[in-house]
């Protein structure tokens, strides 16, 4: 059960019915998603965010919130220590996504979500990691995606999207058991901001996972020698807390009026755009570390 059918849909997928996946109107999706709860509902109105209305926005947006975990400097000598996110980035970065994906695609108690979750607990589970450390980076996945739309969204999240990205997130970290989650949205953003604003300080390992990992993104679309010139880009994303903490010049200003007047751009063509028709799967994706496909309890460090 734990293996990749190409030609299977997703469990949640076959909740939404086919006009609302494939519609023609481009707010129809978000029209459905109004009717439903955010807290019942929750897997599938995430479904939808981050597999039709929001894709590349939802990718990019997590990046973002691994980038950000990087910022804590506590807990980033482990994560040096293990090798796996600095010699092994895309792997690591691959495994990630899949396990995320096989969750978000199906669903916590579907057997390939309940599949996926084992695996994840198993790779965390040979580590020491606090609590609150871990309930951090739930916060990062949780309030990420919500600010990225904010600033780049073609259309802004409602309420019941942001509650649901709240809920489904929350539900995840229950089967991960990490203890003590807020059951209130603006508590837990409440302990995302007051943790970074603590926590968030430099240090070397700091700077080496988020340049590796800033590295792994410039070479998807680039060569290494224009690495230099090309990551005050991606710099440009962040904010002066997480690049004081990675070590990061900030982007020039020229630079960042480009990448903020780009996305703007972004933002508003889209919304003339027709609406996807098709439901963006990372699970039926190709992927670096895995070119041939892949086992769930495959994914992840091999010890």
């Amino acid at each position: 059960m734990t293996s990749t059918h190409a030609s299977d849909p997703p469990y949640l997928q076959t909740l939404i019915p086919p006009d609302v996946l494939a519609p023609r109107d481009r707010f129809a999706r978000a029209r459905y998603i109004a009717g439903l709860d955010p807290q019942g509902d929750c897997e599938q109105i995430g479904f939808l965010l981050a597999s039709c209305e929001f894709p590349w926005d939802t990718t990019r947006s997590l990046e973002l919130a691994l980038l950000r975990t990087f910022g804590v400097a506590k807990g980033t000598p482990l994560l040096v220590d293990t090798g796996e996110l600095i010699r092994r980035t895309q792997k690591r970065y691959d495994d990630t996504a899949l396990i995320l994906a096989e969750i978000q695609e199906n669903g916590v108690d579907h057997p390939r979500g309940r599949a996926a979750l084992k695996r994840m607990n198993q790779q965390h589970g040979r580590y020491g990691i606090p609590q609150d450390e871990y309930l951090y980076t739930l916060t990062t996945f949780v309030f990420e995606p919500i600010r990225w739309n904010a600033r780049f969204g073609w259309r802004r999240m409602s309420e019941v999207e942001r509650l649901a990205t709240f809920h489904v997130w929350r539900r995840i970290g229950a089967r991960m058991g990490i203890r003590d989650i807020p059951d209130d949205y603006d508590e837990l953003e409440r302990f995302n901001i007051e943790f970074e604003r603590a926590n968030f300080r430099y240090s070397e390992e700091n700077r080496a996972l988020a340049e590796a990992t800033r590295n792994l993104m410039l070479g998807w679309f680039l060569p290494r020698p224009i690495w230099p010139a090309a990551a005050p880009f991606i710099h440009a994303m962040l904010d002066e807390p997480m690049l004081r903490a990675v070590g990061f010049d900030p982007a020039p200003a020229p630079v960042r009026a480009l990448v903020l007047g780009g996305m703007d751009l972004r933002r508003r063509a889209l919304r003339w755009l027709p609406p996807r028709r098709r439901p963006r799967l990372l699970t039926r994706q190709r992927h670096p570390s895995y070119p041939n496909g892949y086992r769930i309890e495959g994914l992840g460090a091999d010890r």
